[in-house]
């Protein structure tokens, strides 16, 4: 008697794990509760010592180390994945159009988000709405030149690192802060990147060490991820209790315009992007939104560089060896934020200000800024050097930018959101361009979750 084989069971469907464990509650959560508790540390006042009290200082330890520990992962990270990208460019026929697409795409949006802060400016005149004894012009602590940026490219050690020092104000000692400058990490792995793949097989032992290496930091990158809940409550916390809503007052129309030209280029421009490229844009922003939200509470498009590359990967779709390359270069490069919509409203702020007239070619000076300029800042303080590479590219004064100090770290959390959305937004456009993008991927249920595929996890 003959018998047929029994049908293959059928793999169970993974159970939906509870609300209270997704990724997009606990964030929600945890801005909501970070608003709260930085509104009862700000009532709170400070110690009878002029202090901050404790709530405040708690509050403040736990966003500061958590910023940390997302850039403790950013030079490795940057290091290992532009090393391996490159080594299997052996594997990519077109690897030279895809830098090329990055860079023109990198460009176009560009352009497109300084026209938009350019009509802002000119249409609400925030320079002409503030009366002039209510600020105070002061000189920018960095200025942004072509010639700094020339001299930054080239790397001052093998990690890129470069060491400052500062008077602390309540001690008077010297403190030395260690930071690193980001183009010299990619500078740094692009040529030894290069260098192994020059040497092939001799090469190979070194190749694995570091595809294995960089295992080992996505893992450790993942654990840290996974705690940003935490830090996102301190960091908005801290933020409600450092500047609070005073300080909007003076200069509300100015905020009024930048948050205005974030929101257009944010909500309006990329889903525009995203479908004319025949993807779905609910699918762009629910696949964005995990490293939006800590580029926005964190300010640091660096310190979100390690969860902006993930999700470009993990929930656009985009090939790891093109995103390990093009979202660090991003990173340092595209600033829709930073580098075109605020500098464009802000130096017509200022000529407002200081009732400077300004033409036709001024306009198109801080577009021709605004598109190629942005790199002149990577690795620097980003949007104060932007804007005064901006205002010397113009004659405009450049102690207009002390007028605008005060308000800087609110403006720089939307500023931050929009960089980081458009860093992951141009590896996905270019991927989809040239056929590399995996849609299956890009158009997978997330159910909450950070990441579409989080099997390995």
């Amino acid at each position: 008697m003959s018998s047929t084989p029994a049908p293959a069971l059928a793999r169970a469907p993974k159970p939906k794990k509870p609300f209270y464990r997704s990724f997009g509650f606990q964030i929600t959560i945890a801005l909501i509760a970070g608003i709260l508790l930085g509104i009862l540390a700000l009532n709170l006042g400070p110690d009878a010592e002029g202090n901050p009290n404790g709530l405040t200082a708690t509050l403040s330890t736990i966003g500061n180390a958590y910023v940390t520990l997302l850039k403790v992962a950013v030079v490795p990270l940057i290091f290992l994945a532009i090393v391996a990208s490159i080594t299997q460019l052996r594997n990519v026929t077109n690897a030279a159009r895809l830098a090329g697409q990055t860079l023109l795409w990198f460009g176009i949006t560009a352009l497109i988000a300084v026209t938009i802060g350019i009509v802002l400016g000119v249409t609400i005149q925030p320079g002409n709405r503030v009366a002039h004894d209510q600020l105070t012009t002061a000189d920018p602590y960095a200025v942004g030149t072509w010639w700094n940026f020339l001299k930054g490219i080239i790397p001052q050690n093998f990690l890129g690192l470069t060491v400052s020092t500062s008077v602390d104000a309540s001690t008077g000692a010297a403190v030395s802060t260690v930071g690193f400058n980001v183009l010299q990490v990619i500078v740094i792995s692009i040529a030894v990147g290069i260098a192994a793949l020059k040497l092939g097989r001799r090469a190979e032992p070194f190749i694995a060490f570091t595809q294995s290496s960089l295992k080992i930091v996505q893992r450790v990158l993942w654990w840290i991820i996974r705690i940003a809940p935490i830090g996102t409550l301190g960091l908005i916390a801290s933020a409600v209790v450092q500047y609070g809503t005073d300080k909007l007052l003076t200069l509300v129309w100015f905020v009024i315009a930048v948050y205005a030209g974030l929101v257009l280029v944010l909500f309006v421009v990329y889903p525009i992007l995203v479908k004319s490229h025949g993807l779905s844009i609910k699918q762009y922003f629910s696949g964005v939104w995990p490293a939006v939200q800590l580029g926005f509470v964190s300010r640091s498009s660096i310190g979100t560089l390690p969860l902006t590359q993930r999700v470009t990967e993990r929930n656009l779709g985009v090939p790891r060896e093109y995103a390990s390359f093009a979202v660090p270069l991003g990173a340092t490069t595209k600033m829709d934020g930073c580098a075109a919509i605020y500098p464009a409203i802000a130096a017509i702020f200022v000529a407002q200000f200081f009732g400077v007239e300004l033409n036709i070619v001024s306009y198109l000076l801080i577009a021709l800024v605004s598109v190629v300029g942005s790199a002149a800042t990577a690795g620097t303080t980003g949007a104060t050097v932007m804007l005064t590479l901006t205002l010397s590219t113009l004659g405009l004064p450049l102690e207009g930018v002390g007028l605008l100090l005060a308000i800087d770290p609110i403006l720089d959390m939307g500023r931050t959101a929009v960089n980081v959305a458009g860093q992951a937004l141009v590896p996905t456009i270019v991927a989809k361009r040239e056929g590399i993008l995996d849609q299956d991927l890009y158009n997978a249920p997330r159910d909450g979750e950070p990441f579409a595929d989080d099997s390995d996890e």
